[in-house]
């Protein structure tokens, strides 16, 4: 019976080049000379670290311009609050990693709903879906990339 798994997942040093990558144009740009500023690494998140809040902004869209030139959907992002420490302003950036329980539920009730004829079973942080045809499989792929539900996926393991 054929079928396919719905994953989300990044590859982690594809996120820490494009950290490396935002921290050297950081270096070079004009609009930061002699501003304290700076991207750092730390497994699982990225810390932007700037003297003011707006400058915080402004490298968030450093690091999605690097991001989208790695081939990492900027929706994997969660920016968290910025704080305020003395005089710099800190933020942590951390990616999305696996499916969560509600956002399985609602991949399952959307695919429920448009009466294709798959089964979908919730296995930890990914899903399978199992047809009869290919097509259906498809249509499913097809439905689950148009519904919007705030992250993206990516569909392994398609077997006949």
């Amino acid at each position: 019976m054929p079928s396919f798994d719905i994953v989300s997942e990044i590859e982690k040093n594809e996120i820490q080049n494009a950290v490396e990558n935002a921290a050297r144009e950081l270096s070079t740009r004009y609009d930061f000379r002699g501003v304290e500023a700076s991207f750092s690494w730390s497994d699982p998140d990225a810390v932007l670290k700037a003297e003011a809040d707006f400058q915080l902004d402004q490298m968030r869209d450093i690091l999605i311009n690097k991001l989208v030139k790695r081939g990492i959907d900027p929706a994997m992002m969660d920016s968290g609050k910025v704080e305020h420490a003395g005089k710099t302003f800190h933020q942590r950036v951390g990616f999305k990693q696996g499916i969560d329980s509600d956002t399985a539920k609602k991949i399952v009730k959307t695919i429920k709903e448009s009466k294709l004829k798959v089964q979908t079973a919730i296995q930890g942080e990914q899903l399978r879906v199992t047809g009869k045809k290919r097509d259906d499989l498809q249509a499913a792929i097809n439905l689950i990339k148009e519904s919007n539900l705030g992250q993206p996926f990516q569909y392994k393991n398609f077997r006949d």
